[in-house]
């Protein structure tokens, strides 16, 4: 204290150290808390998965299809939330997720395509033609974007996303109708984890690989996020980053609507509930956003098999029905905080 009664000026930056060192070790234990309480939460639904089911639990069935069943999960979560987040970030609109833009009806599309020429084609080539097809359907709705006005509302990009996906979905449905594969192809769109076993759901572990080359590329792609003048004057190739975000959400759309079909709403509603309370930086929320996707994915997978028990829902209705009632919720509380 000084003669005044007031304190020196040393006195009040140790105050002002101590009370930042308390808050940032304040933040870590939340932070701690937080991982502790979602990878407990998740252990117990992967635990309930592996339990929940029409058939008698036994080491086969377990290893056979309850086991490659619930990974399958998990990594289809994770690409989806993966998915949905890079596409938000460098197309800077909240509202864009693969199956709002194309990129899941493109990937359907190839898929079809591959049936049709190539029918004796294995999984992994019909995969391929899948990756191709969404490349270029992405590749179309930025094109297309790059001509709407930047002073349009935000409504609008999610609006052209989904009028190109309706387009080339009914594409897509009049090709198929004619070759008697209407049927096949809602299966593709639909999201259904019946059918997976051991040796039908491996190509997914690429999204593992997706996973990493993101959380690797996290900062740069944080910075393209900013814009192509911003990104550029910090010394980063916005051009290339953008090349290979967009690859990332190409590639993981395919693999999903190949494997195991369309997760609707999956990319819209988990990154922006975690981007609420964690930002946009993506090496901090990616772990968040895959683990939150594949958690919630799971815990739809669960009620699809409960709710008409012993036959399943397809686990892409539950999921498109609890996405989009919690994305119109988020809608509404933004439209009251205004």
């Amino acid at each position: 204290m000084t003669l005044l009664g007031l304190s020196s000026p040393a006195a009040v930056t140790s105050s002002a150290a101590a009370g930042k060192t308390t808050a940032t070790t304040r933040e870590a234990s939340h932070t701690i808390v937080a991982w502790g309480v979602a990878v407990t939460v998740l252990g117990c639904l992967i635990a309930l998965s592996l339990g929940v089911g029409a058939g008698r639990l036994d080491d086969h069935l377990l290893w056979a299809s309850r086991v490659p069943r619930t990974i399958a999960v998990l990594l289809s979560g994770a690409a989806m939330a993966l998915g949905g987040l890079l596409m938000q970030l460098l197309v800077r609109n909240r509202f864009v997720e693969p199956s709002t833009v194309g990129t899941t009806e493109s990937a359907a599309a190839g898929l079809l395509i591959a049936t049709l020429w190539l029918p004796s084609l294995p999984v992994a080539g019909k995969m391929a033609f899948a990756v191709l097809t969404a490349l270029l359907g992405t590749a179309l709705f930025l094109r297309v974007i790059r001509s709407v006005p930047p002073q349009s509302a935000i409504i609008v990009v999610p609006l052209v996303g989904l009028m190109l996906s309706g387009v080339i979905a009914a594409a897509t449905t009049f090709i198929a109708y004619r070759f008697d594969l209407l049927q096949t192809m809602t299966v593709w769109l639909t999201g259904d984890f019946s059918g997976v076993i051991r040796g039908r759901f491996e190509l997914l572990w690429v999204v593992a690989v997706l996973l990493v080359i993101t959380y690797v590329f996290a900062d740069r792609f944080t910075l393209a996020g900013l814009g192509k003048d911003h990104a550029t004057g910090l010394g980063i190739n916005h051009r290339a980053v953008m090349a290979v975000g967009l690859g990332i959400v190409a590639v993981s759309a395919a693999v999903c609507v190949v494997v195991v079909g369309g997760l609707p709403f999956l990319g819209l509603v988990v990154p922006n509930l975690i981007s609420m309370m964690m930002g946009d930086n993506l090496r901090r929320s990616l772990p968040v956003v895959c683990l939150g996707g594949a958690g919630f994915v799971l815990a739809c997978d669960i009620l699809a098999r409960i709710l008409n028990h012993p036959y399943e829902l397809p686990v892409g209705i539950i999921v498109g029905v609890i996405g989009a009632a919690l994305f119109l919720s988020l809608l509404l509380r933004r439209r009251a905080l205004r």
